[in-house]
């Protein structure tokens, strides 16, 4: 209880300050009594100490020792049964008392040092019953706001209410932890603050307050603990002093819910996130059957086969710092769950996956090269700003060209990756590569689908007059033929087929394609469109 409160106890009548008011709206946790000139060293914090003044009442010299000792102790107050033992408080030492704003009371003249203090103490002890009481039953209720699936925002309302302060939820990156976000004007301070270096974390004490001067308002920070690091921050719009028990306990509670369901939500999180993973390296391995299977597969994780994807390998660059792998993995981890959220405001759809220590970006773009690529270089410059500013690290990043098609993205990935390996040799950091294209299969790939197949259609437009199991050998003669430099011989060999077989077929294909095939433009046309053929049929 306050100092003040003491003063107006039912069973303590006659109780009055006589020095020190200044220091009443102190806190009594406890209560001793003196029996020794030496009990200075014995006191405590808060603590509210009872005498008769016995070994002080011809020792001035001694009586202002104690009181300096009892406010560098952070003392509660100093009880005196003044009609016992002293005439009068010497005036020096009220003058003392009252600079050092520690209280001095004058206690009931009826009652003995015993009797006031197991008063006091069983007072102390009720109102802490009462406040332990008040604790279960508040938890109690957000738990079952929790357990009936109404949701943080609900709790949070819930506490709004009950301590009459607006709240908000940030997370440790003073990011909105609730979507969708409700507007806030803490918010816009906050991210002031993080603009101008402020950070949270900096603070070790169970809640803390800070004032903002443009508009005159306090705000109130408990931090939110999960796995024993600060996960988050409860923001309330006021100022929630230490003395307020009632409403510190209510705030404690419900921060412990928030945390078990942050925990829950974590879990989950985690549990959709191997998911997903584990999905995108079975693309990358070839691990599913057909090509159909991977775009049904892809459209449970809102992946569809008809966008433009532009891929993005991503990995935190190596410093001097001696990490072991497991710390080098956390801290990945870390910057990937920080990134991910951090996504969820872009403009375009990007999808984020991790492979070991490297994060896949798959950013949703239209058929513009140029501005698309514009696009994902200013979001990746715009990331490894934010994730240097939070962990103080850089991050680096291999570019693909555009994939048509999502079953094209093992082919973007390998382009990616690629392109981080490219810009890593030169033993650059924070660098972003761009892919750049070695061989024809690379180009064609630039090239718009419908493009190619109009090409496709044009080289090869002979072969639709017969029926598809006639074009597969005819094809397949026609590619080695010439693969190997127009060798009938050669050709006949690779086949294992007779060399007037090959001739055969050739001329059949000269038939169809009404064209002469020692022509240089139509076999240009024909490894091309041959090529073409492979990549529309991968």
């Amino acid at each position: 209880m306050k100092v003040a409160e003491l003063l107006h106890l039912p069973f303590l009548p006659g109780m009055h300050v006589i020095a020190g008011e200044l220091g009443l709206d102190g806190e009594v946790q406890t209560v001793n009594m003196m029996d020794a000139p030496d009990i200075i060293h014995f006191l405590k914090p808060n603590e509210f100490l009872v005498t008769t003044a016995y070994h002080l009442k011809d020792q001035p010299l001694l009586f202002k020792t104690l009181i300096e000792g009892m406010a560098k102790q952070g003392c509660a107050a100093l009880g005196i049964k003044t009609r016992r033992y002293l005439k009068e408080v010497p005036e020096e030492i009220l003058q003392v008392a009252n600079e050092l704003s520690l209280p001095i009371i004058d206690l009931p003249a009826d009652l003995s040092l015993g009797e006031i203090t197991n008063l006091i103490l069983r007072q102390i002890l009720d109102q802490r019953a009462n406040e332990l009481t008040h604790a279960m039953e508040t938890h109690k209720q957000f738990t079952n706001l929790i357990m009936r699936g109404k949701g943080i925002q609900k709790l949070l309302d819930h506490l709004s209410n009950m301590i009459e302060f607006p709240i908000t939820l940030v997370d440790q990156y003073l990011k909105p932890m609730i979507h969708p976000y409700r507007t806030s004007s803490v918010f816009s301070i906050i991210k002031k603050m993080i603009s101008e270096g402020y950070n949270f974390q900096l603070t070790k004490s169970p809640f803390f307050s800070f004032s903002v001067l443009s508009n005159q308002q306090t705000y109130t920070v408990f931090p939110i603990y999960l796995d024993g690091k600060t996960f988050g921050y409860l923001t309330i719009s006021g100022e929630i002093k230490s003395s307020d028990n009632l409403i510190t306990l209510t705030i404690e509670q419900a921060t412990n819910v928030i945390s078990f369901a942050l925990m829950k939500e974590h879990a989950l999180k985690q549990h959709d996130r191997n998911i997903r993973n584990e999905f995108f390296l079975h693309v990358l391995d070839g691990s599913f059957s057909s090509q159909e299977e991977i775009i049904n597969r892809a459209k449970e994780f809102s992946l569809h086969n008809e966008q433009t994807y532009i891929c993005v390998v991503g990995k935190m660059d190596e410093t001097h710092e001696s990490k072991n792998y497991t710390q080098q993995q956390e801290k990945a981890d870390s910057v990937y769950a920080f990134l991910e959220e951090e996504l969820l405001d872009s403009t375009l759809p990007i999808h984020l996956f991790t492979k070991g220590k490297k994060c896949i970006l798959l950013y949703e773009v239209n058929e513009d090269s140029n501005r698309s690529l514009q696009y994902v270089e200013s979001s990746l410059h715009a990331l490894q700003r934010t994730v240097n500013k939070q962990f103080d690290c850089t991050m680096s990043f291999g570019v693909s060209h555009m994939a048509p098609k999502f079953l094209q993205i093992k082919h973007a990935f390998k382009e990616a990756n690629d392109s981080l390996k490219e810009g890593g040799l030169s033993k650059r950091a924070g660098y972003i590569q761009t892919f750049r294209t070695k061989d024809i299969m690379e180009l064609l790939r630039i090239i718009p689908e419908e493009d190619l197949k109009n090409f496709n259609h044009f080289a090869l437009q002979g072969f639709s007059k017969i029926k598809n199991e006639e074009q597969e050998p005819l094809l397949q003669t026609l590619s080695v033929y010439l693969e190997t430099h127009c060798q009938i011989s050669e050709t006949a060999k690779r086949l294992f087929v007779h060399r007037n077989t090959v001739v055969y077929r050739l001329e059949k294909c000269e038939e169809l394609l009404g064209k002469s095939l020692k022509d240089p433009e139509t076999t240009l046309q024909i490894r091309l469109a041959l090529r073409i053929n492979t990549l529309l049929t991968t």
